[in-house]
């Protein structure tokens, strides 16, 4: 997908000048003005096309958030290079604080899709498209917003909510954070919009954009978040067209993309120069391991995102999805190395550094562990609920569960979740939504402690920081960036950073 950006310019004509002088006024004829350029669908699908392209670049690093803090990746440690230990190592050893910059990263791109996608459903709000153009775009601009907001309000609370653009900068600097509450509502309203305006499915050479399905999905994941059960159940029912695909990793293949349990995945092509590609095979891989696992000779993967001796022990014996998610070590020059890595996103590439797969957002599975949750959240262990997550577990190749109360089986799609979905960026949200700060903080200590006394990475002799793995329960969510703080200074520091 091609990425689009608008930039505004200021001209100051200085007193110096004659405002009146022909060269201070002159267009430049390489670009297009935004009064000129939201004129037709061609236009607005370039638009709607920059917001998917944003959403790329969120995708790139949002591991660092969402799989990092919790007990499924740790890194490969580095003792000759410390250079990250300030910022994305922070998250694995809850050390994070308000001035790390990877903080400061997540929060721009963020807001600066959020106002991309503000500014393009204005111009379509006052364009003289056909209605029946109109729809699906807005549908989809929707659905992002409500995906955007859905993640920063779990990220750091209460936010900015903004749902248009300023009409003078000055207005930037009386911006206040909303409350959590009226964030939530805002994604629900997005998306409720988005499930009437969106179709079920695309043309072939339109896959992968939102659908009337991923705005249902995501809908009911908010609900659930918000404890909002029966709601929750409602919504998830309503996902229909989809099923599990008979072969788990087949929802990993660049071949198969956006295959039957596909509801939504961010869009990357490789093997060309087009600058679409993803990378993650070697964000994933282990930083000494050359070419032996990307395919490429001389190249220096970034040893991130590495599974967790406790995740690794997770998987029951005979559960298929452990292979194709994961291995426990590499082969380099005939020397085994015993450091595992993730297997889901590293398969056969054209051009080094640039890979074919698509990130999963929402998948089948995934609803279908949803409403196994809800539907016992909201009325206990019943026959239904079981059948939801044994749909899951048989294409896992693992016996049914049955017989368990209310508590056990909660517990039961808690881990059958870790590990259907593991790597993908679910993790971190299970655990806030499952757990209360307190059980939050119990549990990342536990896990801390154990990481600590038995490394999953060697750590080359450097000992652990007396702050590593040491949670408290305000880290629940991620501090305000500071220089946005100093930027706006009525904007508040969350508690305890």
């Amino acid at each position: 997908m091609k990425k689009i950006t608008v930039i505004g310019t200021l001209l100051l004509c200085l007193s110096q000048f004659s405002c009146k002088d022909d060269y201070l006024v002159t267009t430049d004829p390489t670009r297009i003005g935004s009064d000129l350029f939201y004129q037709n669908e061609t236009q607005f699908q370039q638009a709607l096309n920059g917001v998917y392209g944003q959403l790329q670049t969120i995708t790139n690093t949002a591991y660092i958030f969402q799989e990092f803090p919790s007990d499924n990746t740790t890194l490969d440690f580095n003792p000759l290079d410390r250079g990250g230990a300030a910022g994305w190592e922070a998250f694995e050893f809850s050390t994070v604080n308000q001035g790390n910059g990877e903080i400061s990263n997540v929060w721009n791109q963020y807001y600066s899709a959020l106002y991309n996608t503000n500014y393009t459903l204005e111009k379509l709000a006052t364009s003289t498209l056909d209605a029946a153009v109109k729809a699906p775009i807005e549908g989809q601009l929707k659905f992002l917003r409500g995906y955007f907001y859905f993640n920063l309000v779990q990220y750091f609370g209460d936010v900015v909510l903004v749902t248009s653009t300023l009409d003078k900068p000055d207005a930037a600097f009386d911006l206040v954070r909303s409350p959590q509450a009226d964030v939530w509502a805002q994604v629900e309203k997005d998306l409720k919009e988005a499930v009437t305006l969106l179709p079920a499915t695309y043309p072939t050479a339109q896959a992968g954009r939102a659908t009337k399905g991923a705005a249902l999905s995501l809908l009911g994941k908010a609900q659930l978040t918000q404890k909002k059960y029966a709601d929750a159940v409602a919504t998830l029912k309503q996902v229909t067209g989809y099923s599990l695909n008979p072969v788990y990793a087949d929802n990993f293949n660049p071949a198969r993309k956006n295959g039957p349990e596909s509801i939504f995945e961010v869009q990357y092509q490789g093997g060309n120069d087009l600058g679409e590609w993803s990378n993650f095979a070697y964000v994933f891989a282990p930083r000494l391991s050359a070419g032996a696992i990307t395919g490429f000779a001389n190249t220096a993967p970034g040893g991130r995102n590495i599974p967790t001796n406790d995740l690794i022990a997770a998987y029951e014996t005979g559960d298929v999805r452990k292979d194709a998610s994961l291995k426990t070590s590499y082969t380099l020059n005939g020397t085994v190395v015993t450091i595992p890595y993730i297997t889901k996103f590293t398969y056969p590439h054209t051009i080094s550094g640039r890979t074919d797969n698509n990130w999963p957002v929402l998948r089948y599975a995934d609803v279908l562990l949803m409403l196994a949750e809800a539907i016992n959240e909201a009325s206990g262990p019943t026959a239904e609920a079981f059948d939801y997550l044994n749909q899951v577990r048989k294409r896992a190749g693992l016996a049914a569960k049955t017989g368990l109360d209310k508590a056990a089986l909660r517990d039961a799609i808690l881990k059958e979740r870790r590990v259907e979905l593991a790597f993908e960026n679910h993790r971190w949200f299970d655990l806030r939504r499952t757990k209360t700060p307190a059980e939050l903080t119990a549990f990342m200590n536990a896990y801390g402690a154990k990481e600590k006394a038995k490394p999953t990475v060697d750590r080359g002799g450097i000992a652990f920081n007396a702050q590593d793995y040491v949670y408290s329960d305000f880290e629940y969510v991620l501090p305000i960036p500071a220089p946005q703080i100093l930027i706006n200074a009525k904007l508040t520091q969350n508690p305890g950073y």
